[in-house]
């Protein structure tokens, strides 16, 4: 069994979007471990949206890929072009908008719950998500609005990317305690 946790961000809470999402990742046979609907502090996101260089980095070249696509000028509208610093402007728009409201943090189960929530989900960014998913259903925000408002992408939602992050989250924002074990009827078939 493999777990992912999902946040349904303040934009997905503050449309009223929760059921919607929760269904369709229940409808695929995942089962909730834990939820929970939290304000956010900036410490938890900081934590969450690591300072880690490496991921600042990745960030802030991902941010540049999309400037060239769409022959903008980063120097220009963000007053720089180095991916350390542009990364660190990106996190902070992250870090301001998930703690801007309220988040419905929940931990899925089931056999590929990471594949399986990201499927769902769709692509990170809603101008490229495919109809079907939730992100291409539900918001149609992109890299480049988002950037030229210098505010992150809002697209309603996070899912865990891969075992070790989904591990990392789980520790960060559950305890023990509140993550719960049972069966669903769907199991006892597949067992």
């Amino acid at each position: 069994m493999e777990q992912s946790v999902v946040l349904i961000k303040p934009d997905g809470v503050k449309r009223g979007l929760i059921g919607e999402i929760i269904r369709r990742i229940e409808r695929a046979g995942l089962k909730i471990m834990a939820m929970k609907m939290v304000w956010v502090d900036k410490d938890l996101v900081g934590k969450h949206y690591t300072n880690k260089k490496s991921y600042l980095l990745s960030v802030g070249e991902k941010t540049l890929e999309t400037y060239k696509k769409y022959g903008k000028d980063p120097k220009e509208e963000l007053g720089t072009k180095n991916p350390l610093e542009i990364g660190k402007l990106v996190r902070n728009w992250n870090m301001e908008f998930l703690s801007s409201g309220p988040v419905v943090a929940i931990l899925w189960e089931g056999p590929s719950a990471i594949e399986i929530v990201r499927k769902i989900v769709g692509s990170t960014f809603p101008a490229s998500a495919p109809p079907g998913t939730i992100r291409g259903d539900y918001s149609f925000d992109s890299a480049q609005f988002s950037n030229a408002s210098k505010r992150t992408v809002r697209n309603l939602i996070h899912a865990s990317g891969d075992p070790k992050e989904a591990k990392f989250e789980r520790q960060l924002w559950f305890h023990e305690e509140e993550i719960y074990s049972y069966q669903r009827s769907e199991e006892e078939v597949m067992t």
